[in-house]
């Protein structure tokens, strides 16, 4: 299987680039600036890309950080604009690739509190939920040319390498971890390597499309998270963060990310016969640190 691959140099896309190299499957890197060996620069205006079996499509502005407007407009031009000038171009190829594989995220759901949330949910309200909401409608012109589209809902991917895990060890190490705000919220993760993991068997099974919620079985709450990491560590989690702090140090993107409750059930992955390593969380954490 020829793959092409954008956002190969974030975190997921990095894990999967190396996961597939010395296997059967030819991985070409799509990048924005001049092309190295078994990369393909992007550019929307030129001919489209052609003899590839498959695309899994991971870029975007990355969410962390201060939503300024500016910000805010990156993020969702990044997504959007990106993903719906890429499907277009699939679109026109003389040989489209059977299966488009597009980042999504659980953001869709908004804060839900308990409620357990499936792929059939109602989208949430906020600024996040409206941009995957758009995010996954703009892969529309690769699905109307008969490409098999799957739209995989991130949750939280732990990784020592980078991410929310990398950015929550320092201060859990020095002692000085603690659960968010009220700590009720609920956690929907997934490993690195699960998730990675997943982009392969979507890329195989022919049976999945639309949208998949992209999390391990058991999800947690804050509170249980902050527990299971500093056992994992071996250190006290007696620092918490209140709410208010959060909102004043990260504003809106404090409030979608680190105080939003999100239960996300992984049903139809399941069903479709994937198998996770790490289906609990703390022989993850184990594994990991």
């Amino acid at each position: 299987m020829r793959i092409m691959v954008s956002g190969s140099s974030g975190l997921i896309g990095s894990a999967l680039v190396t996961a597939r190299e010395g296997t059967r499957h030819s991985v070409v890197r799509l990048v924005r600036c001049s092309p190295a060996a078994n990369e393909l620069r992007w550019d929307p205006e030129r001919d489209p890309p052609e003899g590839f079996d498959a695309v899994v499509h991971l870029a975007g502005e990355s969410i962390a950080g201060r939503w300024t407007e500016a910000k805010k407009a990156h993020i969702r031009e990044s997504r959007v604009q990106g993903t719906s000038r890429l499907a277009a171009a699939l679109a026109r190829a003389s040989r489209p690739p059977k299966v488009m594989v597009c980042a999504s995220a659980i953001g869709i759901y908004g804060d839900r509190s308990d409620e357990v949330l499936r792929e059939e949910s109602a989208p949430g309200s906020d600024f996040l939920a409206g941009v995957c909401k758009q995010w996954e409608a703009s892969t529309e012109a690769a699905a109307k040319a008969g490409i098999r589209v799957v739209s995989l809902r991130f949750g939280v991917v732990l990784s020592r390498r980078g991410g929310a895990l990398a950015r929550m060890l320092p201060p859990f190490r020095m002692g000085a971890g603690g659960r968010i705000g009220s700590g009720r919220q609920w956690m929907s993760w997934i490993t690195l390597d699960d998730a990675v993991g997943v982009i392969h068997h979507a890329l195989v099974t022919d049976s999945l499309r639309g949208p998949v919620n992209t999390v391990a079985p058991n999800p947690v709450t804050n509170a249980a998270f902050t527990r299971a990491l500093g056992q994992a560590l071996h250190r006290p989690t007696i620092f918490p963060l209140p709410a208010f702090m959060v909102r004043l140090a990260f504003g809106e993107m404090g409030e979608a990310l680190l105080l939003a409750s999100q239960r996300v059930d992984c049903g139809k992955l399941l069903v479709s016969g994937f198998r996770f390593l790490y289906p609990e969380l703390k022989p993850a954490l184990q594994s990991l640190l």
